[in-house]
């Protein structure tokens, strides 16, 4: 082992003298001759050069994978944020739908303006049906907000019901499909008197019509305002079927779509009266 660890020192020696030799004999070289200087540095370069580019090839390598990294560090930052903003922009949409919709809505209830001169507030439907009330809707407002019993409720269509009960922060307003429902009305072109009375179900029907009556499918049903608990005008719905007979039912399409209705105007036309049907002996909502 002595031997080879000396032959080793030799060779190191032997290496450093070598170079230290071939680097004076080219000063020398280029001293006495530069063209020949010239050349022998470039046969050097090209004897080096695959040996450089094979070794600068890695490090090529390396640096442009580290800017490669780099890239597709950024990329995902920025894929992120876009994801970030596309989600935002999503929750942004999906609110702007839902306030057109309700604006839209909101529209809708400026396209009824009753001949009669009221007060109003608009209120938002937040609950259904309870009670002895089986066709009734619970609306945010009430008494706080100057809402009192028996004011009429509309929407953009038309009359849907009235205030039956009021709370200090929400209002019932019974349907007029509702059973216990019951409105006095015109019919038609011959504005023929009725009774609209609600049944519990989608449809209405009129009782208490002459039995000479003129009615045809499709003619308008409108508040009579007789018994002062509605004024007169006030759109209801269509006659949908009138049967045959003179004690037959007539059907009725209320404009109101109740699974529809997200906002009821309370109208109050400052009227106290209440539908008494002396020769019935029936009373209104």
């Amino acid at each position: 082992m002595r031997a080879s660890l000396s032959i080793r020192q030799g060779a190191h020696r032997s290496t450093f003298a070598l170079f230290l030799l071939l680097s004076v004999g080219i000063m020398l070289i280029g001293k006495a001759d530069p063209a020949l200087y010239e050349r022998t540095r470039m046969a050097i370069a090209d004897i080096a050069t695959p040996f450089i580019g094979a070794l600068s090839s890695p490090v090529v390598a390396g640096a442009e994978l580290i800017e490669e990294g780099k890239y597709l560090l950024a990329a995902y930052d920025e894929n992120t944020a876009l994801r970030d903003e596309n989600e935002r922009l999503r929750r942004w949409h999906a609110a702007a739908q839902g306030l057109q919709s309700e604006n839209a809505r909101l529209r809708g209830l400026l396209h009824f303006t009753p001949k009669t001169e009221a007060t109003f507030i608009t209120g938002r439907v937040i609950g259904d049906s309870g009670g002895a009330f089986l066709r009734s809707v619970l609306v945010d407002i009430g008494g706080r907000d100057g809402v009192r019993k028996g004011v009429a409720a509309i929407d953009g269509n038309g009359l849907v019901g009235r205030v039956a009960e009021v709370g200090q922060r929400s209002a019932r307003i019974l349907l007029i499909t509702d059973l216990n429902s019951r409105i006095p009305v015109l019919v038609g072109e011959n504005r023929e008197r009725a009774i609209l009375a609600g049944d519990n179900s989608d449809y209405a029907k009129l009782a208490y019509l002459r039995p000479e009556r003129s009615i045809a499918a499709g003619d308008l049903i409108v508040t009579s305002g007789h018994g002062g608990a509605f004024p007169a005008g006030l759109p209801v719905g269509v006659v949908v079927s009138t049967g045959e007979g003179s004690n037959s039912e007539l059907r009725v399409q209320p404009f109101l779509t109740p699974d529809r209705m997200e906002f009821v105007r309370l109208m109050d036309f400052g009227l106290t009266g209440v539908l008494q049907d002396h020769d019935l002996g029936l009373t209104s909502q």
